[in-house]
């Protein structure tokens, strides 16, 4: 293990620059330690590193349907709730049982991150009742104690993503993190409506320089749709839960399509 002197700018620079991190993650060491340095009176002179922007992976609905339905239960529940919300993950980890609504399926985030803003969202019947149905054994929906980490969570997610994507012989799959749902979910969002300011509401967005990102992730000319057809109420609002859109009547029945 390498020992650093901290009063070293030299030494820390040289030990920065040398790091296997992202360029991001050295422009946030130097910054922190660039306030160090002024708290403890020394010389410094801040090197420049210049940010690789990255457009996140979207994958296609199919994917993340398919990981949803063969993880564990809990899991699985965890994913569809950010598919559907685009909470962040430390924001779903934090939701208590008080936060949802049953009467009129919705769900608040009480528990914001990175300065983001609360909100209310709506989600599916499904989702409520997979929720619902999920043992109540603290105050917490997914959380076993105060004290438990997300990243207990994320690690066995990893792992059976792993084994999945091993027995379906699909790479992509690799590729869906928690967070790879909330970006689906926020360009999905986009793509229906078109309203950047009702995408950044969703995603609590404070900058709205923070969701134009999701306006141009993605281009569904050549993707395939999957069609259905809806005969009486309980059919249709069931087909909008699951998120097709209405298209047009034909021959008394109403058609809906999703992307697959």
């Amino acid at each position: 293990m390498r020992y650093v002197n901290i009063n070293n700018p030299e030494e820390v620079l040289d030990f920065i620059a040398k790091k296997q991190v992202s360029e991001a993650r050295k422009e946030v060491l130097v910054n922190c330690y660039e306030n160090y340095c002024k708290w403890k009176g020394l010389s410094f002179t801040k090197p420049r590193y210049r940010r690789v922007k990255k457009l996140p992976f979207i994958p296609l609905e199919n994917e993340v349907d398919m990981l949803i339905s063969a993880l564990p239960r809990k899991i699985s529940v965890f994913c569809q709730l950010i598919k559907e919300t685009g909470a962040r993950p430390g924001e779903a980890w934090n939701l208590r049982w008080t936060d949802i609504n049953p009467n009129n399926n919705t769900i608040i985030i009480n528990s914001p991150e990175k300065n983001s803003n609360p909100r209310i969202i709506r989600a599916s019947s499904q989702l409520i009742s997979r929720l619902l149905s999920l043992p109540r054994r603290t105050e917490w929906i997914f959380k076993p104690n105060p004290k438990a980490k997300l990243k207990t969570l994320t690690r066995k997610f990893q792992r059976y993503r792993e084994k999945i994507s091993s027995e379906l012989c699909d790479p992509r799959l690799q590729k869906i993190s928690f967070l790879t749902l909330r970006h689906f979910k926020a360009t999905m969002e986009y793509y229906k409506t078109k309203d950047i300011l009702h995408v950044k509401q969703l995603l609590g967005h404070v900058s709205i320089q923070s969701t134009l990102v999701y306006t141009h992730l993605i281009n569904f000319e050549n993707n395939e749709w999957v069609c259905k057809v809806a005969k009486t109420l309980e059919e249709v609002c069931k087909l909008i839960e699951d998120g097709f859109e209405y298209v047009c009547d034909f021959d008394g029945v109403k058609i809906f399509r999703k992307r697959k």
